[in-house]
């Protein structure tokens, strides 16, 4: 049992992980403007403001906070609250961490695949591989490197590279369950997913058996635009049409950031395998089963 502290907390993955946490005996605590329960302390980032109440006997940190990458177009200042919601967020915790000469048991932050960049290839990414040229690239760098900064503190530090989340409510699949599901693009490009609660519980294990690293957290089948839509529509009992949504199209709805719909490889689970994490959903048909 441990005392754990989340930062987006009140989000899709922080909500699930939350009620994990805590069925398993855990106490969790977690940092929001505007906190409503008794486990919800204030922090704002724009005053480099956190209630240290929020500290207190804490022995893990979770940093899931950021704004959303698929929630607007890549303007210059959108691109800036991205970074900024993540970087700025974990200086501010290292900061108030060391401050309060806190000695955290681990610092476990979020990443996302988007580390290796958005493009398509033969390659299958796993953890040591470079970092992508790409803003995606740029973001989960700049997101990781605050995150390593614990380090310096004697802190053991775990980086979760998450592929696409796959929930009943909310995230993408929400946005993908239209009248008629369709392949992006040319269909090729691979889309990196996990079943939320098979993510939630990598969290948790990370705790449990103070996992250190970098990890990639995506589920063992891959699957191309073509093979996901497929399975979905089957999955939701809706019509799929062979004929994929136009690049150009996406494009124009969604100026650069269309490059996350066109682009991606496949990234390896075999790291977090091999330490002996058993997926619960392993194949998306029964991933979608559960959730639809």
């Amino acid at each position: 049992m441990a005392n754990i502290l989340i930062t987006g907390g009140t989000g899709l993955v922080g909500t699930k992980l939350t009620s994990l946490l805590e069925k398993k005996g855990n106490r969790v605590r977690v940092l929001t403007r505007s906190p409503k329960k008794n486990n919800e302390f204030k922090w704002n980032l724009s005053s480099n403001y956190i209630d240290e109440e929020a500290f207190k006997n804490i022995d893990y940190i979770i940093h899931l906070a950021g704004a959303g990458i698929a929630e607007k177009r890549w303007s210059k200042d959108r691109k800036k609250v991205i970074i900024d919601s993540r970087v700025n967020s974990a200086n501010l915790l290292f900061t108030k961490v060391k401050e309060l000469d806190i000695s955290l048991k681990g610092f476990i932050s979020a990443s996302g695949t988007g580390y290796y960049g958005a493009k398509t290839s033969e390659h299958i990414f796993i953890e040591n591989d470079p970092v992508g040229s790409d803003f995606l690239g740029e973001v989960c760098n700049k997101w990781e490197s605050a995150a390593m900064q614990f380090k310096a503190l004697k802190v053991p530090v775990s980086v979760v590279r998450t592929g696409i989340v796959l929930s009943e409510k909310g995230g993408a699949l929400e946005k993908m369950r239209t009248p008629i599901i369709a392949g992006l693009g040319n269909g090729n490009q691979y889309l990196p997913w996990i079943h939320i609660e098979d993510l939630c519980n990598f969290y948790i294990r990370a705790i449990e058996d103070k996992l250190e690293g970098v990890f990639n957290a995506v589920a063992p089948e891959f699957h191309t635009s073509i093979s996901f839509s497929k399975t979905l529509a089957i999955s939701t009992s809706k019509p799929f049409t062979k004929i994929c949504v136009p690049s150009f199209l996406l494009k124009i709805a969604f100026g650069k950031m269309a490059t996350i719909l066109l682009e991606g490889s496949r990234v390896s689970s075999k790291k977090i395998e091999d330490l002996g994490f058993e997926f619960k959903y392993p194949k998306l048909s029964s991933a979608l089963k559960e959730l639809f």
